[in-house]
């Protein structure tokens, strides 16, 4: 192996200021979410009930491409960051391909993911409006951790329902909220409405991050002086994470190179819109070739196979009506792995930008997922998270094209967390007892049938 640098690291003062709001440039602006009572465009102050203020204005913000960074969310920002950008030599040898394969590494954040680059702003702009109790959901507990450090920096509250079969899949990630002091409760639960109302229809119901959702908003709007916070799928929360991206630009020029890829796994859309829309502003305005890719779980397809949408964002339907890829809000996903990644719908953003064709997405199937995971973790010494694993098999699929093409493209894909907490997952696959999911085209259609007959 040559002795070249592999990891890139930016001085603290060129850490981002700003977050960039890709809203601003987009040729076709995101459809209006819609109120669900009246049927018409929401305003930032119809969300106020639920989230800080500052965070209602962000999500409707169409206008400023850049927003700037609360010093005092920035300066817990250098705590870890900037994340290494890596090329990963050993995972191009594995693979012998001419592709050249950068990784952003945000697994070196205190709880190990992405999520803390929006954890910490929405509890500092809850701190600051004089809030004192937040409440989330978590699927495989990497926001929940998030959120439950972040309240304890910030002095707040924290109450988390954490979807029942990752509650039981992944203990230790309990452990964490529990240890940063957070009340964590699986869903669903009998402490809720929505709660009881699900499990008098389904009493073995092993959870969804809809029913999560419903629940945690429905506690925000019950508790005085409380607010909700969300960990992905909301435009805010894009937004947060564009610090991913941001960074990267700038450690792949210290490097030399553009990237022609741009790969992230999905859930909600919050990782992928992190480390794509900074790079697809380019594309936008100046006509930058580079392809983005999705990687989504076989069992939860909604932007490869869903259909494009209003639906709500939880199961109860608490929230507004979204302009989105959906499975159905009731869509019950397989109890994968991946919890991170078994949401019904897409973001607005995401959602419009596939429509429009500036990304694209793939499917993952889990045991695929989980071969790339190991193949990563023998040649880059990283156990990846499950969910980062599908942006990894993805990566993989193109680096092989590119060995069978002979093309020496440049693919960056981000690491969203490490699976260091997911060993039971590993134990599993390792076992043989790991399966794939798939899901009919009629099972699709009759869930969407049901959603349609709704509105």
């Amino acid at each position: 192996m040559e002795n070249k640098t592999k990891r890139y690291i930016l001085p603290e003062n060129e850490i981002p200021k700003y977050w960039y709001n890709i809203q601003a440039d987009m040729v076709n602006k995101p459809m209006p979410p819609i109120h669900p009572g009246t049927k018409q465009p929401l305003k930032a102050e119809d969300l106020y009930p639920i989230f800080a203020e500052e965070l209602c204005k962000q999500e409707v913000n169409q206008t400023d491409a850049w927003i700037k960074i609360p010093e005092e969310v920035r300066e817990m920002y250098k705590y870890y960051r900037s994340t290494p950008l890596v090329r990963a030599y050993g995972l191009e040898k594995a693979l012998d391909t001419p592709a050249h394969i950068y990784f952003k590494n945000e697994s070196v954040s205190p709880v190990g993911s992405h999520k803390l680059n929006s954890a910490l702003p929405q509890a500092y702009y809850c701190k600051a409006q004089g809030i004192t109790n937040v409440t989330t959901e978590t699927g495989a507990g990497q926001w929940g951790a998030a959120l439950s450090y972040a309240t304890k920096v910030f002095g707040l509250e924290c109450a988390v329902y954490q979807v029942k079969i990752s509650y039981e899949q992944k203990p230790y990630r309990r452990s964490i909220m529990q240890t940063f002091g957070a009340q964590v409760t699986p869903s669903p639960s009998m402490s809720t409405r929505a709660g009881k109302d699900i499990l008098t229809a389904n009493p073995n119901y092993s959870g969804s991050l809809g029913t999560a959702i419903s629940e945690a908003i429905e506690l925000a709007l019950e508790t005085p002086n409380c607010r909700y916070t969300l960990g992905s799928v909301l435009s805010h929360v894009a937004l947060h994470q564009t610090i991913i991206g941001l960074e990267a630009e700038k450690q792949m020029e210290m490097a030399g190179e553009y990237p022609d890829i741009v790969i992230a796994c999905f859930g909600g859309g919050s990782n992928f819109g992190g480390i794509a829309f900074p790079f697809m502003r380019h594309k936008i305005l100046d006509g930058k070739k580079t392809r983005f890719i999705a990687a989504e779980p076989a069992s939860c397809p909604k932007l490869t196979r869903g259909k494009f949408m209003y639906d709500f964002g939880d199961e109860a339907g608490y929230t507004p009506l979204l302009p989105m890829y959906t499975l159905g809000h009731n869509f019950a996903p397989a109890n994968i792995h991946a919890g991170g990644l078994r949401y019904h719908g897409a973001g607005v953003i995401v959602s419009q930008l596939l429509k429009d064709g500036y990304m694209e997405a793939v499917d993952i199937k889990q045991l695929d997922s989980f071969d790339a995971g190991c193949l990563f973790a023998h040649t880059e010494g990283i156990i990846p998270a499950p969910e980062s694993s599908h942006a990894i098999a993805a990566t993989i699929n193109e680096a092989l094209k590119c060995k069978e093409t002979g093309e020496e493209k440049v693919i960056l894909f981000n690491l969203s967390g490490h699976g260091l907490i997911d060993m039971t997952a590993y134990d599993q696959y390792l076992s043989g007892d790991l399966v794939n999911y798939s899901l009919s085209e009629e099972e699709i259609a009759k869930n969407l049938e049901e959603i349609e007959k709704l509105k």
